[in-house]
């Protein structure tokens, strides 16, 4: 007895062809047994690669067909590719395919987006086994208790996808830590598996798969220099990164936030911690692009939801630029009205060009006091929105800022922890190089990068 094994790139034409054909067989000679496997066109090359190397063969395209002799203890013969199928089904059976490469592009098609359907409800289903792991550092700050609830609440990760969430702090936080623990129970989230306080550091990260760092520093630069404070971030980070790349999963995504050196908090554990993906570590910028919203839809006199594309560059808790010339205004009040998608360029709309020279520029000083002494609704909410958007993507042509790792893009150097704007697409991030910047906006570019580098 023997089953024919059937795998192929889900995109591929030629596994489509193979497969209606082994159908056929299947249909019409009873002893005739197939199992067929669609593998992801992006794991097709290592899987291939694994599998002859199992069993001795030498293959290289898709599809690849055998016979598992079962009999034998399910040995694997290999019969090859569509052609030597083709000619075996002819050879033994006097059958072969007469399909047309347009029905096999089209099948191929069908084949890939039933395998992403089923791989999706696959990873659904693996999430309610086994939750998410997140895990938030000096867990007793004020934006961790208004965090807990939006993480916990569905928007963020899934509807069904259940989490356990993990709040480590320094021991002299343990009742805190309780208290809180003690009230997301009481809340009964559907989607809260567990949640635990951890005071042990070197019970940190444990199969993490997402780490939230909001240490800070109480900054008084007249009690001591920068330079400690910065030594002191990275002391910390020293401690956390081989912990990092000790414990928690290999692709974990780890997000920098808090109101003091998120950009050097990320640039550090990526200094010691290098084997963690550089692409998974982001320090969010979106509080202070939401403050610069509010602060533009208070002028315009609309919702601040209808304010987008508002640049961050640069250090985010440092010295930034908050770059209009790319944002837009969305259900605005004036002589042209349209769909809910109509949108004009905000500087456009703002008539008074002193203000924005002006009252506007002088007042991202204050705008960063102001986020400095946020309360915890703000950080949070941005830190579940770029989560969010990490996992789902981000709205399709809107602009997100955040401090990623540069690798030269609008002539930034390259190695610095840079606030840029990207898009969210498919779990992964992309900066929009697209985007055209004026003679101003690169100087004050150049200038911020300098002050980043030394």
């Amino acid at each position: 007895a023997a089953v024919a094994m059937f795998t192929g790139k889900a995109d591929c034409p030629y596994y489509a062809k193979a497969e209606l054909l082994a159908d056929c067989l299947q249909t019409n000679l009873p002893s005739f047994r197939v199992h067929k496997i669609t593998q992801h066109p992006d794991k097709w090359e290592q899987w291939l690669h694994d599998i002859c190397e199992t069993n001795g063969w030498e293959h290289r395209e898709s599809p690849i067909i055998w016979r598992e002799l079962l009999d034998r203890g399910g040995k694997g013969q290999l019969l090859g590719g569509l052609n030597d199928f083709l000619e075996y089904a002819q050879k033994y059976y006097g059958i072969t395919s007469m399909m047309l490469s347009e029905e096999m592009l089209d099948i191929a098609e069908e084949n890939l987006q039933e395998h992403l359907e089923i791989a999706k409800e696959d990873e659904e289903i693996k999430s309610l086994i086994k939750p998410m792991q997140i895990w938030i550092t000096s867990a007793s700050v004020p934006i961790c208790y208004h965090l807990i609830p939006l993480l916990a609440n569905g928007e963020v990760f899934g509807m069904t996808t259940e989490i356990s969430i993990h709040l480590l702090d320094t021991d002299q936080f343990k009742e805190i830590l309780r208290s809180m623990v003690m009230e997301t129970e009481d809340l009964a989230f559907p989607l809260v598996r567990s949640i635990v306080q951890h005071t042990k550091i070197d019970q940190a990260f444990i199969d993490a798969d997402v780490i939230i760092v909001l240490d800070d520093v109480l900054l008084n630069l007249e009690v001591q220099p920068l330079e400690s404070y910065i030594r002191e971030v990275s002391e910390i980070c020293q401690v956390y990164a081989p912990l990092i790349e000790k414990n928690a999963k290999s692709e974990v995504k780890v997000i920098s936030s808090g109101k003091t050196f998120a950009n050097l908090k990320a640039t550090m554990l990526m200094t010691y911690g290098p084997s963690i993906r550089p692409e998974n570590i982001i320090a969010v910028a979106t509080s202070w692009e939401s403050a610069a919203k509010a602060m533009l839809a208070r002028k315009m006199s609309i919702n601040a939801a209808g304010v987008k594309d508002v640049i961050v560059w640069g250090n985010i808790t440092g010295s930034k630029c908050i770059d209009l010339s790319h944002a837009k205004l969305y259900g605005y009040n004036s002589a042209l009205w349209g769909p809910p998608n109509f949108q004009r360029p905000l500087l456009k709309m703002i008539y008074d060009s002193e203000w924005i020279d002006s009252e506007f520029l002088s007042a991202q000083s204050t705008l960063s006091s102001r986020v400095s002494r946020c309360t915890g609704m703000l950080p949070a909410h941005a830190v579940a929105t770029v989560l969010r958007y990490w996992y789902h993507g981000s709205p399709s042509e809107e602009i997100i800022s955040v401090g990623i790792l540069s690798e030269g893009q609008f002539c930034i150097p390259e190695g610095i922890i840079f606030s840029m704007p990207v898009r969210f697409q498919n779990g992964n991030w992309e900066v929009m190089t697209e985007l055209e910047i004026n003679e101003t906006t690169q100087k004050v570019l150049g200038r911020l990068s300098h002050e980043l580098v030394q």
